[in-house]
Formats: C-alpha cells, sequence, structure tokens
C-alpha cells in the first residue's frame, strides 16, 4: 500500500492559548492524574484523564451556519461531507495586501471547493501583532465566492471578516448558504502547487456553531 501524505494546518492548543482577544484562553489540567489513578488499578497500571475548560472560539476552528443563525445548522447537523474530504484549492495573498477582494478568484476553478486564502498572516501566530490590522475578505469577495457555490472558504488569519467595526458580511453571506468558515489555519504555503482535500472535522455536539477541529490536506499523487 502506498503512503499517504498529510499537511498538518493547526495550530496547538495549550493551557493559557489566547486565540481571539476578549475571549477566555483555555483551562487544561488533570481531571484524573497518573499519580491518582494508581489507587483504582493493580500495581504497573495507570491511566491519565484530561479536563478542559474553553470556549468554542479556540486554534483553529470550523464555524457552521448556526454560529450565526439561530435556525441555522449546528454542529450534529452538519454532515461530514461538508467537512471532510473536500476538493482543495489555495489561493496566495500579496503578503502586503489587508483587503481581500473579489478579482481575486477571478479565473480559479472553485465550484464546490475548500478554497483556502493563504496570506502568511499566521507567522504572528500567538503575539499581540496577529490580532491588529490582520487581513481579510471584503463583503463582494464573499457574495462572488457564495455566487460560486464553493464548499468551504478557509483563512490563516485572525478572523475572515474586518474586524475594525460592527458588521461581519461574511459571516453572515457564507453562512447563510451553508457554506462553513475556517480560521486560524496555518502552514498553508506547504500547499504550494499540490492537488490535495481538505479536512476539517469538528466533535458532533447539538447547540454548538463553531469548535477547534485538526485541520488537514491530503496529497494527492
Amino acid at each position: 500500500m502506498k503512503n499517504k501524505t498529510y499537511i498538518d494546518l493547526s495550530h496547538t492548543i495549550e493551557d493559557g492559548l489566547i486565540t481571539y482577544k476578549g475571549l477566555p484562553a483555555p483551562i487544561i489540567c488533570d481531571y484524573l492524574s497518573r499519580e491518582e489513578s494508581r489507587k483504582h488499578y493493580e500495581i504497573g497500571t495507570e491511566f491519565q484523564i484530561g479536563k478542559i475548560e474553553m470556549v468554542s472560539n479556540t486554534g483553529t476552528y470550523v464555524d457552521v451556519p448556526f454560529h450565526r443563525y439561530s435556525d441555522g445548522k449546528d454542529l450534529s447537523e452538519t454532515t461530514i461531507d461538508k467537512m471532510a474530504g473536500l476538493e482543495g484549492i489555495i489561493v496566495h495573498v500579496d503578503g502586503n495586501k489587508k483587503e481581500i477582494d473579489e478579482e481575486l478568484f477571478y479565473d480559479l476553478d472553485i465550484e464546490g471547493k475548500a478554497v483556502l486564502i493563504h496570506t502568511g498572516w499566521d507567522k504572528h501566530w500567538n503575539t499581540d501583532q496577529y490580532f491588529e490590522n490582520h487581513p481579510y475578505l471584503t463583503e463582494n469577495a464573499a457574495k462572488y465566492l457564495a455566487n460560486k457555490q464553493v464548499a468551504l472558504v478557509g483563512i490563516d488569519s485572525v478572523n475572515i471578516d474586518d474586524t475594525s467595526g460592527k458588521a461581519r458580511p461574511v459571516h453572515t453571506i457564507l453562512l447563510g448558504q451553508e457554506i462553513l468558515i475556517v480560521e486560524h489555519l496555518c502552514n498553508l504555503k506547504e500547499l504550494t502547487n499540490k492537488n490535495f482535500l481538505f479536512y476539517a472535522v469538528s466533535p458532533k455536539i447539538k447547540g454548538f456553531g463553531t469548535f477547534p477541529v485538526r485541520a488537514f490536506a491530503e496529497i494527492l499523487n
């Protein structure tokens, strides 16, 4: 059997990590430590059970319609084919470009695909700069992607929307058309000139509209 090649596109979630300013960092600890577990098992047998307290917008995560719309599909209602095995396309953005408009996607074969936008902003991950003047999609870009019926849109930035104001048109447009969003991706430069399938699968949780994923690309030969 031929070995498959995967590229990890997810940030590591660790205790104290700030993903988005204003939201609390995760608290990660033992619920049952290995030392404590020894009291319950025979000599030489031990286990660890971890405990995590966090908001759903932590690390690399997927947004589904319920995140924006009260009557939208939540994580438990979002089918696996929306998150897994999607034919992907990488779109590179000039590192100095802040507003990503519709022209970037002209003449690209994007219908039904996971469109991953590589800005290089992930180099600022876990720094104050990550939250300031980040690249984002314009409303017109979101409309164009929705009209082209893409499957999913991902970005390696703090938010797919402009966060300088209160409007969130990109989330509104894409999630309104059941086009999933994945934010805080990383390592997208590794996908240059590669054909790949994209995966970003979350747990099946009722009443949640966003949650961390292990996003990755399966490279096709």
